[in-house]
């Protein structure tokens, strides 16, 4: 999570959204499936983390290509007193690489952290096409993640309390598309923290780079 590494081992994350007229509300779970956060006090089988986001997303004109996103994000952790809100606004440009820029804004424990991120993706569209009714796109993004004073001060220790790149990510997800609005996405992606003293910072591992596999199943209503 923004080139913080969480958990090097195995998680299951249910999520689920409901949608309506540019309103969007979602809960995310976080489970560790081996007892790798066993010291923070969570067991194999037992949930880390809960994420709750309520946003709205449009466009500044109907026909134009200009998108926003505004929303709250409510992050609770079970075993810890550390829970947190972020406000966050994006905008999105619908053209070649889709640039987005979100911004995310800590209004509780972080004390006005701020932490920025750019993306760019593009897809290629039936890239695999199995059947009338099973086919993959190949879909590419690529972000950059930069955070402020109170942001690096909290998330990685005094020594980064700079403002700071703090991570670039590269993803690669192969979405199949399957009969009755399923979705299964295998996907792999390569996250290294930019700058020095991000990647001194051990307050998640000693590694800087990683590389993360999974494989998301998803319905549609």
């Amino acid at each position: 999570w923004r080139g913080q590494l969480l958990n090097d081992d195995f998680v299951f994350q249910p999520s689920i959204t409901a949608s309506y007229k540019g309103f969007s509300f979602n809960a995310w779970g976080n489970m560790g499936l081996t007892d790798y956060n066993r010291g923070l006090g969570y067991d194999s089988g037992e949930f880390t983390e809960f994420d709750f986001t309520l946003s709205y997303s449009g466009k500044f004109n109907p026909d134009g290509k200009l998108g926003y996103t505004v929303g709250v994000i409510h992050y609770q952790f079970p075993s810890s007193f550390l829970d947190t809100t972020e406000i966050f606004w994006g905008l999105t440009y619908d053209t070649f690489l889709n640039p987005t820029v979100t911004l995310y804004h800590d209004i509780d424990e972080a004390g006005g952290g701020i932490y920025a991120n750019f993306a760019v993706s593009h897809t290629v569209e039936k890239i695999i096409k199995v059947s009338d009714n099973i086919s993959a796109d190949l879909v590419l993004g690529a972000s950059v993640g930069w955070g402020n004073t109170e942001y690096n001060e909290w998330y990685w220790g005094a020594q980064s309390a700079d403002s700071r790149l703090n991570d670039l990510a590269f993803k690669a997800a192969l979405p199949f598309a399957l009969p009755g609005n399923w979705t299964v996405t295998p996907s792999v992606s390569f996250i290294t923290l930019v700058d020095g003293n991000i990647r001194n910072s051990d307050m998640y591992s000693t590694s800087s780079d990683y590389f993360i596999a999974g494989v998301s199943i998803s319905k549609s209503f």
